[in-house]
C-alpha cells in the first residue's frame, strides 16, 4: 500500500500520483461474478438529466458484491485473492467456501490471502477480522465496517477506502456508533457488521493530476455558474463577474458547500444523538 510518484515528464505527470496497488494479488476477475453496466448518463427513465456532468468513460464489468452474508452463516471461507475494483475504492477479496460457493467481500486492511472467515448470526465466533456477524456479540470498542441500517438489507454504512466505526456501546435494542464523519447514531442491534477496517486508505491521497483521468472516470467538465446565463444558473448573468453576494449553490439553488440535504422530518433523524460537524458560510455547527 502506497503513493508513487513519478518524474515530472509532462504538465499532467508533474501534479498526478498512483496508486501501487500493493495489497492486489489477483488481476483476473472472476467471471462468474461479474455483470454488466449500463450507462443512462445521469438521466433517468424519461430521459431527463437529474446528474450533471455524467458521460463517457471507461468500459467496466460489475463486480457482484456480497453485502448481506446471512446466507453463509456456519460456513468456512477461504480467502483466494484480493483483486482492484474499478467500481468502488477499496479492494475486493475473493473468498471460497468450503462447499464450492465463490463470493466478492469488501477487502479489510489486515486481510490477507489463505486467511479464512466465517459468519454467524448467533455470535458462536471469534470476533476476527472479516468475521461478520449482528452487533449484539460483537465487544464494545471494537473497529467494524460494512453495517446494516435494517437488519437482513445488507451493508450501507462504511463500505469505502479506509473507513470503520467504532462500536461504543450497546444498550437496549441499540447499539451506538461512532461514524467516520463525527456523527453519533444508533442502529438495531442485530444489524450485522463485519470486524476491522477497510482497506485501500491511501486511495484518498492520490491525485489525478489532469482532465483526462477524470473523463475516463465518467465525469465530463462543468460549466461554472457565473459564466452562465441569468435564468440558467442562480449565480448567472449580470454585466460583470459577481456571484450577487450569496454563497455558491448549483443550478437548483441547493448549497454547494455546507448545504443540508437531509429531509428535517425523516423518521431516521431520532436515530441520531450527535450530527456530524459541517462547514457552512464559514461556521461549523
Amino acid at each position: 500500500m502506497g503513493i508513487r510518484i513519478y518524474k515530472p515528464t509532462s504538465a499532467g505527470r508533474r501534479n498526478a500520483s498512483v496508486n501501487t496497488h500493493a495489497e492486489v494479488t489477483k488481476t483476473a476477475p472472476e467471471k462468474s461474478l461479474l455483470r454488466p453496466i449500463h450507462k443512462k448518463g445521469g438521466r433517468n427513465s424519461t430521459g431527463i438529466i437529474t446528474s450533471r456532468g455524467r458521460g463517457g468513460g471507461a468500459k467496466r464489468m460489475y463486480r457482484s458484491i456480497d453485502f448481506r452474508r446471512f446466507d453463509r452463516d456456519g460456513i468456512m471461507g477461504k480467502v483466494t485473492g484480493i483483486e482492484y475494483d474499478p467500481n468502488r475504492s477499496c479492494h475486493i477479496a475473493l473468498v471460497e467456501y468450503t462447499d464450492g460457493v465463490k463470493r466478492y467481500i469488501p477487502c479489510p486492511a489486515a486481510l490477507r490471502v489463505g486467511a479464512t472467515l466465517v459468519s454467524s448470526s448467533d455470535g458462536a465466533v471469534e470476533p476476527d477480522v472479516g468475521n461478520c456477524m449482528p452487533l449484539r456479540h460483537i465487544p464494545s470498542g471494537l473497529d467494524v465496517h460494512c453495517v446494516e441500517l435494517t437488519p437482513g438489507r445488507g451493508a450501507q454504512m462504511c463500505r469505502s477506502a479506509g473507513t470503520y466505526a467504532k462500536l461504543t456501546n450497546k444498550e437496549g435494542e441499540y447499539a451506538t456508533l461512532t461514524l467516520p464523519s463525527g456523527e453519533v447514531r444508533r442502529v438495531p442491534i442485530d444489524s450485522r457488521a463485519t470486524i476491522g477496517q477497510i482497506g485501500n486508505s491511501d486511495h484518498r491521497l492520490r491525485q489525478l493530476g489532469k482532465a483526462g483521468l477524470t473523463r475516463h472516470l465518467g465525469r465530463r467538465p462543468i460549466t461554472r455558474g457565473m459564466a452562465k446565463s441569468h435564468h440558467a444558473h442562480p449565480l448567472g448573468g449580470g454585466s460583470g463577474r459577481s456571484k450577487g453576494n450569496r454563497p455558491p449553490c448549483g443550478p437548483t439553488g441547493v448549497h454547494a458547500k455546507g448545504g443540508g440535504t437531509r429531509e428535517k422530518k425523516k423518521a431516521s433523524s431520532k436515530l441520531i444523538l450527535r450530527r456530524r460537524m459541517t462547514k457552512r458560510f464559514g461556521q461549523l455547527h
